[in-house]
């Protein structure tokens, strides 16, 4: 399949959180290959250094940054550094993010915190961060990652729900806010994508063909096809679209 090249994206500074492994993985790629210049955050050092080595060779090479996205000091600090050898950013992917199923009759007060921290709060600082550079040049896009979990009333993952609930709120609040900016914020909502981790947590042939049946498209979201809406967003060809969520599920309907 031939898919598109956006020159709207060449020599643009990228910045992608998580972008070590899985779905994060496939944007950071997919932006280094249409030219632009990308860093990406993680925590995640032998993946991320790996993804690195892999990149060098492109028009520009791919930047990793070690960051904990809990920390907001450390957020401010990463974006700083990114500012000053970059001189600008231009787009900010949202994606980190972190699934651990749990009851919900066990959260504490300080689980609810670290996962609030995990999956919401640095959505929004890292796209304070990155605001504040974009605004000086009147142009952005901001591409936070949702999940379709919570439009399906998914088990065991109710405080992750909450969180990607949050992030389409989130996305229209900036939006109307970054707007005079000229500043487009838009939310991508994945599917059940085929990354090793979600593989690992629930494949089985059973559970395989019922998510296939449940879902108006028969076929399997791979990383790569969530990376292309981001490609789409982040571009010049997307220059009035913002405040509005993109499903990448294969029309997934079921649970």
């Amino acid at each position: 399949m031939s898919y598109a090249i956006y020159p709207s994206l060449a020599d643009k500074h990228v910045v992608v959180t998580g972008g070590g492994s899985g779905i994060g993985a496939a944007i950071v790629e997919a932006f280094a290959k249409q030219g632009a210049r990308v860093f990406f955050i993680d925590v995640a050092d032998a993946e991320s250094q790996q993804l690195e080595q892999a990149l060098s060779n492109e028009t520009h090479a791919a930047k990793f940054l070690h960051c904990d996205l809990r920390d907001a000091a450390a957020i401010e600090k990463a974006f700083d550094d990114i500012a000053s050898e970059a001189g600008s950013i231009d787009v900010l992917v949202n994606n980190a993010a972190n699934d651990d199923r749990h009851q919900w009759d066990n959260v504490s007060a300080a689980y609810w915190d670290e996962r609030m921290a995990v999956n919401l709060r640095h959505q929004f600082f890292c796209a304070q961060a990155a605001a504040r550079r974009m605004r000086t040049q009147k142009r952005g896009a901001i591409i936070n990652m949702g999940s379709i979990s919570w439009h399906l009333a998914l088990p065991d993952l109710t405080l992750y729900m909450t969180a990607k609930a949050a992030i389409e709120g989130l996305t229209r609040g900036l939006a109307r806010e970054l707007g005079e900016h000229g500043i487009r914020v838009n939310t991508v909502i994945p599917g059940a994508v085929r990354t090793p981790r979600q593989m690992k947590l629930w494949q089985s042939p059973e559970s395989e063909a019922k998510l296939l049946a449940q879902q108006c498209l028969h076929e399997r979201i791979d990383p790569e096809h969530i990376a292309r809406m981001a490609l789409f967003l982040a571009s010049d060809d997307a220059a009035r679209c913002t405040a509005r969520d993109y499903y990448v599920d294969a029309g997934w309907f079921g649970a």
